[in-house]
């Protein structure tokens, strides 16, 4: 059976989920949806169309699960409760304060349907915060700590191209190498927010601007720069274009705990992510989903899930037979 998948949105992250999609035997890609001009949207799927969000309702006995590729600020909270009403979905929801809320819309919206939707699948929340589960529920007695980067946020990076005067921009979160070691080293020390990461920008500047305004804007911004010590770097656009054209990203998750009747022995559990390319990553983790949820909601399921509600077995194309011999 070919899970017929459409996505919503065809920016980064849409065109990573139909790269995805090529890799993956058991999935076709059915239709791309976006508020563009279909005509002026090039696909590199020969068999799929492209059609406007609008449509997107009169196609759903031709799509299995919908990919959601929209942002997270405006696009996603209005978007997925909509269309599980229609549709079998996956998005990647990613403002952690905001999940429970939207968790409880889509909820209400696919039990009344009768459709299945998972929502916040990535790597954070995602991939990171099944290993957070995991190892918890391993070692309770202990601390957790997640490390972003090194990697562009494209929210920060954003931010600053709002001030004015900024022409272009590139922010990179890095993680201490100090509070990584700490960490390793099976102690549990409590962080401050400024002992964990680093923020480097990289920014090119209209002609003429005062370089120190614009730096000192930077480092002071609440919730973006002022809890962190910040690195800016006034560069070219043609360094830009060289040197900072990519969305790498990835980050730690580790758990220092300790087990014994006087707690005696230490572990360390530790998950890591080097990515060349976020939205492609994230890309993947969406489609892998997409084939629980196509599953799941075979079997009957609706309401709204996350991934700590999956079987791990049901993100694989393989039988439970192969999954025996070859993965266990």
């Amino acid at each position: 059976m070919t899970i017929r998948i459409g996505i919503m949105g065809y920016g980064n992250l849409g065109r990573g989920v139909e790269c995805a999609i090529k890799q993956s035997t058991d999935m076709e890609l059915a239709a791309v949806f976006t508020r563009r001009d279909p005509q002026t949207v090039s696909i590199l799927t020969p068999s799929a169309g492209v059609y406007r969000v609008e449509d997107a309702e009169k196609m759903a006995d031709k799509i299995d699960v919908m990919i959601l590729c929209g942002g997270s600020a405006t696009d996603l909270p209005e978007q997925t409760p909509k269309y599980a009403k229609q549709f079998n979905l996956v998005d990647s929801f990613d403002t952690h304060a905001k999940i429970p809320e939207h968790f409880d819309a889509v909820d209400r919206s696919a039990k009344e349907s009768g459709k299945l939707a998972v929502v916040s699948a990535g790597w954070d929340p995602g991939m990171f915060s099944l290993n957070r589960l995991y190892a918890e529920s391993i070692l309770p007695c202990g601390s957790s700590y997640t490390f972003w980067g090194k990697g562009v946020s494209q929210g920060h990076s954003d931010a600053i191209r709002r001030i004015k005067g900024v022409k272009d921009a590139r922010q990179y979160t890095i993680p201490l190498e100090n509070a990584l070691e700490a960490v390793r080293s099976g102690n549990t020390p409590e962080f401050t927010t400024r002992e964990k990461h680093l923020r480097e920008c990289f920014v090119v500047a209209e002609q003429g601007e005062d370089l120190e305004r614009i730096e000192k804007e930077i480092v002071t911004m609440p919730n973006y720069f002022a809890e962190y010590d910040t690195i800016v770097h006034f560069i070219s656009e043609e360094e830009m274009q060289r040197d900072h054209s990519g969305i790498p990203h990835g980050g730690f998750v580790i758990r220092s705990g300790k087990t014994g009747w006087e707690e005696e022995n230490i572990h360390i559990i530790e998950y890591r992510l080097q990515l060349d390319s976020n939205p492609e990553f994230t890309s993947s983790v969406l489609l892998a989903t997409a084939r629980a949820v196509y599953r799941m909601a075979a079997a009957g399921m609706t309401g709204c899930k996350t991934l700590f509600d999956i079987p791990p077995a049901y993100f694989s194309p393989k039988d439970g037979r192969e999954l025996r011999e070859h993965l266990l």
